[in-house]
């Protein structure tokens, strides 16, 4: 034993077989395209929190302090006879710096899966795509869609494994299986909550004015549609930290439908043609 510690070599290096050595090397340069190569789109990064010592800040005493997330955002989602409506704005902002106007708050898990995005967008791109991932293995393995109530259990238990550690998310999961629509909210902290409406970011308060005069279960598709897309331009106009295009999403029995996408200052425009 000494003497391979002296030549710099190890048991399994010396008594594997070329093929097992072969394996190992494979497997490697596998795991390091598809977690350590970020130049790799189809890849999911390595784990979120790996250096989060390295990056936070500290105070003056040298002691580590939490990072400040500054959260800004407007996204809903109801229930209601004819399926799930879906709504967000498109403003990513980093403080008081409004880091983009068309960032995709809605991401799309499967065909009859959708997630929203609030809090860290990193946070939660990130986890929606191991979300998708975890949903098709389902699919392989027992050849069946994996339905919303397990999905939103499994986004919940990988988060709670996670709290603590300083992420930022504030998500909705809405989507269509076998025994019908299903809504849920799950947060940072593993919280996941079912419900018929939510709204959720620094304009939600806004939001929930508007849902709660239109609201009701028996709303026709276009209705629906219009009180979700009326609702994120009012927290729009009220929130300066949500903004950009209200984007639309109604999901039904044969799955997701984008409805549409349409500009804050267009449906500001229009709303003041009518109002004369």
């Amino acid at each position: 034993m000494a003497m391979l510690s002296l030549c710099g070599l190890s048991d399994d290096t010396l008594f594997k077989s070329k093929c097992e050595l072969e394996e190992d090397e494979a497997f490697e340069t596998f795991r390091s395209d598809n977690t350590v190569n970020q130049m790799n789109l189809y890849s999911l990064p390595g784990n979120p929190v790996e250096n989060m010592r390295m990056i936070t800040a500290r105070d003056t005493m040298g002691r580590p302090i939490e990072l400040n997330f500054h959260h800004g955002t407007t996204t809903l989602g109801f229930l209601y006879q004819g399926g799930i409506v879906l709504a967000v704005d498109s403003r990513a902002t980093g403080g008081q710096y409004i880091g983009s106007q068309c960032m995709k708050k809605i991401v799309e898990i499967n065909d009859f899966m959708l997630g929203t995005l609030a809090g860290g967008a990193a946070d939660c791109v990130y986890w929606d795509r191991v979300l998708s991932k975890q949903c098709r293995l389902h699919e392989l393995r027992n050849k069946e869609r994996i339905s919303i109530t397990a999905a939103s259990k499994i986004m919940s238990n990988m988060i709670y494994y996670y709290k603590g550690y300083g992420l930022s998310i504030g998500m909705m999961l809405a989507g269509y299986d076998k025994n019908g629509p299903s809504l849920f909210y799950i947060d940072n902290d593993g919280s996941r909550t079912p419900g018929k409406v939510f709204s959720v970011g620094s304009g939600s308060i806004y939001a929930f004015g508007v849902l709660d005069s239109g609201y009701k279960w028996d709303l026709t598709d276009e209705e629906a549609q219009k009180l979700g897309q009326r609702a994120i331009f009012h927290a729009t106009h009220r929130d300066a930290y949500s903004g950009g295009i209200v984007r639309v999403y109604h999901i039904t029995k044969d799955g997701w439908k984008h409805i549409k996408n349409e500009d804050c200052d267009e449906i500001y425009d229009r709303v003041k043609n009518e109002a004369k």
